[in-house]
Formats: structure tokens, sequence, C-alpha cells
């Protein structure tokens, strides 16, 4: 399609970046950027580019990752509880000020002939444009105002961004237990000699540390410098005599946002004006970019606006319902994290990379062997092989009370032994439904039941969401847990008995 006039709504890394990559693939079209905000006013601190994200951009545009990851700053990970550390390597992860990535994307946008005007907010309807991309964020306008079939899902948990003046040497995660509750930090260093604090909290401790009842700040722009100085306490450790710095910093809950449709007329959305993934797996910066280069890809091999966009939504709403489904298994592990703090750091780590069923156990292996070993050799009491590791984990003996089973497959259950069998199928351990099983499982404890079986539906989802509902009720009720489901799931299974969410497991019968 020959695009004359383009209007971008929105002068984030995903408006910038598909204005530039439009203009480079069709440099006879007036790209024009709109943005409300000022030049240099933006808000927020650093942002994560991980591995992947830099070689689709290095494929689409070489020149702009350049100076992208020359601005960066490179970081490893690692995850304290308790005083103990674990730490993973990632060399190819870095973090970038959101300032320093906007002047970025800013000079390779006008660099290739994109015009950015600033300080007026405009509308979808006002242009006399061949397509208007509607880049205007989570609280788009756009959205709200079209025909898009949007719905939103509200998390339970409360975080809040804030940053200080200093450079970690990794990106941290640590949990703090206060009177009040457990906050976490998710923290890591970005160029400028500066971190990300990214806290969180549950409802309770929330409410308990008293900020529902906290003044509200009296400008848009204000912080909730209650909770900041509040927070410098809890985490004063970690930031080694800095200070919490605000910049429109409050508690909020996260927002999963869906359209049934990405595009109306001439009008498209891009990032997250069309979908958010949570923080902790899914970068709005990287599927905004993402879904930049789909665009310009689809606008140059289609015919037409009609068939432009909704190449551009097949090709690229499989890859953001995947990594919707990734983010939205994380943000309930991260939201229920607490309940995990009295695992070994090492066994803490397996399960915070296993926890959306995205990284296999052999593969985190294969990149963080000490951290892999010492979880194993905690799970196990014996150090693992260097290879076939899912099949040593089935392997392994268990003592559970007076009971003795040669391995981690149950293939009957030992006399005198009273397990009750949930068939549930939930997709939310943690809601409503999740509650009631509790109170159900409590009362089989009371009536003499020594455990429980999970089993269920077959496919890989059903079986992720058991093996949490598992760890819910292991965590919650006690009793030995046993997982039933496919051996052709098998790796899954090892990684849930590692992590500490069963005991045991079992397979389904046509796969013995």
């Amino acid at each position: 399609m020959r695009v004359r006039r383009a209007a971008v709504l929105g002068g984030g890394p995903g408006g910038l970046y598909v204005a530039r990559l439009l203009k480079l693939a069709q440099p006879w079209c007036d790209v024009v950027v709109h943005e409300q905000g000022e030049p240099d006013k933006t808000f927020g601190f650093g942002v994560g580019l991980a591995a992947g994200t830099q070689r689709k951009l290095e494929a689409a545009d070489a020149d702009t990752l350049r100076d992208l990851v020359a601005a960066g700053h490179r970081h490893d990970m690692t995850m304290v509880v308790d005083g103990r550390t674990a730490r993973v390597h990632n060399d190819r992860l870095i973090g970038i000020a959101r300032t320093e990535l906007l002047a970025v994307l800013q000079r390779h946008a006008e660099k290739a002939g994109v015009r950015i005007e600033y300080g007026t907010r405009r509308s979808a309807g006002e242009f006399d444009a061949d397509i208007v991309i509607a880049a205007d964020g989570v609280s788009s306008a756009t959205r709200s105002a079209g025909e898009f079939g949007e719905t939103t899902e509200l998390g339970r948990g409360l975080f809040l961004w804030c940053g200080a003046e200093f450079a970690l040497p990794d990106a941290l995660f640590v949990p703090v237990r206060t009177e009040h509750g457990v906050f976490v930090t998710h923290a890591y260093p970005y160029s400028g000699g500066r971190s990300t604090f990214l806290i969180e909290t549950d409802e309770q401790t929330w409410r308990s540390a008293g900020f529902d009842r906290s003044p509200e700040p009296a400008q848009p722009e204000d912080s909730d410098e209650t909770s900041l100085r509040y927070l410098e306490e809890v985490f004063a450790s970690e930031l080694r005599g800095h200070a919490l710095i605000g910049n429109r910093t409050r508690w909020t809950r996260f927002r999963t946002v869906r359209c049934a449709r990405w595009s109306h007329g001439r009008t498209v959305l891009l990032g997250d004006a069309a979908h958010t993934a949570h923080f902790s797996i899914g970068s709005g910066t990287k599927l905004a970019m993402e879904d930049a280069i789909g665009l310009v890809e689809a606008l140059a091999e289609e015919p037409d606006v009609e068939a432009a966009f909704a190449r551009y939504e097949t090709t690229r709403r499989p890859s953001v319902e995947r990594m919707q489904e990734l983010a939205r298994r994380s943000r309930l592990w991260w939201e229920s994290f607490p309940s995990r703090l009295d695992i070994p750091v090492e066994r803490l780590m397996v399960a915070y990379m296993t926890r959306a069923g995205n990284v296999p156990l052999d593969r985190f292996a294969a990149t963080s062997p000490d951290v892999v070993a010492t979880a194993l050799e905690q799970y196990a009491g014996a150090a693992p092989p260097a290879a076939d590791l899912v099949d040593w984990v089935l392997e392994q003996p268990l003592r559970h009370g007076k009971t003795e089973f040669p391995h981690r497959i149950l293939r009957h259950v030992p006399d005198g032994l009273a397990l009750t069998t949930f068939a549930e199928n939930l997709a939310d351990p943690w809601d409503e439904a999740g509650d009631d099983l509790i109170a159900r499982a409590r009362e089989a404890r009371r009536d003499g039941a020594d455990g429980f079986r999970f089993t269920g539906l077959t496919d890989r989802p059903a079986l992720l969401t058991r093996l949490d509902l598992a760890e819910r009720v292991r965590s919650e009720v006690g009793g030995l847990i046993v997982v039933n489901g496919p051996a052709s799931l098998r790796a899954d299974l090892a990684a849930g008995l590692v992590s500490g969410r069963c005991d045991l497991v079992s397979l389904t019968e046509e796969d013995v």
C-alpha cells in the first residue's frame, strides 16, 4: 500500500519507532507524530530491553539499535532472601533511561524525515490522513472513543515506580518482611548512574501500613511522598544510603488491556493502546516496538488499508496473546510471592524462572549451572548429574512422614495413605473459586486426609495452573501434594517438584 500521509498519535517509544520505520520504508510519505506533552518532560525511569527484542530491532533498524545499546547499561540478575543470594548471568539484558530511549528514537525519527509536533492534544478524527496510528498508551483516548471491543482486567496487587541516584551492580529481586507484611522490590540499573526501583505488595500489607489513608498528592505531577519515605527505610540496605526518587509515583494496580479489534476504519492501535502485559515479564516498550515492525511490514505488502491492518493484527496477535498469557501467570506468581519465602533462595530462583512455563528447567541449568545445581541438591539431598535432569528429578526418593517413596512418580497409593482428589480446572488459583477449594481442603484435612491429588485437563496451560493451585494448597493447608499430568509434560512436572509446588507427580494412564 502506498501511504501518502500518516498521523501518529503519541510520542512514546512505539509512536516514534513506527514513524521512523514507515518513513524509511515509504520516503514519500508525510509522517507526523503528535505528542500532547512537551519535549524533555517525560516521566518514568529505566526501560529494559531483552536479548530477543534486541535481535528483532537489529533486523528492522540496526542504526537505532546501535545507539540504544550504546546508551544502555548491561547487568546480571540477583535474588536476595533473608541474606541468602542467588545470581544468574544475563549479559544481553540492558537497562536504558526512558528519557535517553526517547531522545534516541526522536533523533532517528527526525533524521529519517519525520515531523514531531508537541504540546497539543489531538484526536483520530481530526486528520486528513490515509492512516492514523494510535500509540497513545494504556489510557488511550483513541481506544476509549472507538469501536475496538476493549476489556480491562485489574490485578490484585499494588505497585509503584520510583528510582535512586546510583547504579546497582545487578538487577535485584528482594523481599523484605516488615511489621505490616512483605514488600518486594524489582530494581535494576540503567544509564546515567541511576536505578529503577519498582516496589509491590499485597492489599492487606498496603492497608496495614496505612497507605490507603495517605493524603492524595495535590497535583498530577506530584508523588506519594509518604510512601516513598516509608519505603526508603524498608529498603535502606538495597539503597545504600540513597533516597528514593518519585516521578508521578503512586500506588496502582496493573491493568491488562485487551481489544477484540485493533483497527477501525483508517485508525489502528499500537502498543499499550491495543494491549498490555504485566511488567514482570512483558515489556510495553518491547511489544510496542515489535508492533511497529509488524505494522510497517503489513503496510508495505498489502494493497489497501483494510488488508494491511488485517495482516498486521493476524501476524502480531498470536505473539501478543502468548506474551499476555505468560505475563498473566507471572503476575499471579508475584502477587502470591510472600507465600514462598520459606524455601531456599536457589530453589526460589528456579521457581521464578519457571513460573510462567517460558523457561524449561534444563535450559535454565545450561545458562546458570551453579544456581540450578545447588537448587537440585537442596531438593534431593544429592548432587545432580550433568545431563538428563528431568529424569533425575523424577527418580529421586521421598520420605514424607513415615511413608517412603522410591521415586517422585506415584504409580499407586500406599495402603493407609488417604488422598483427596481435586479435579478442578481453574483459571486463577487465587480467585474466589480457589478460596473455596482451600476451604474444602482444610475440611478434608480435619476429616483425616493425608494429602491431595490434583488432576484435570491434560493440556499444558491446565497443567501449569494445576501446579499453581497445588502449590497454594501445599502452602496454606499442608499434606502430601500430588499433581497429575501427561508424560509429554514431564519437564513441567519436574520444574514443579524442584520449585516446591508439589511433592509427587502421577502420569495419566495413557502415558504411563
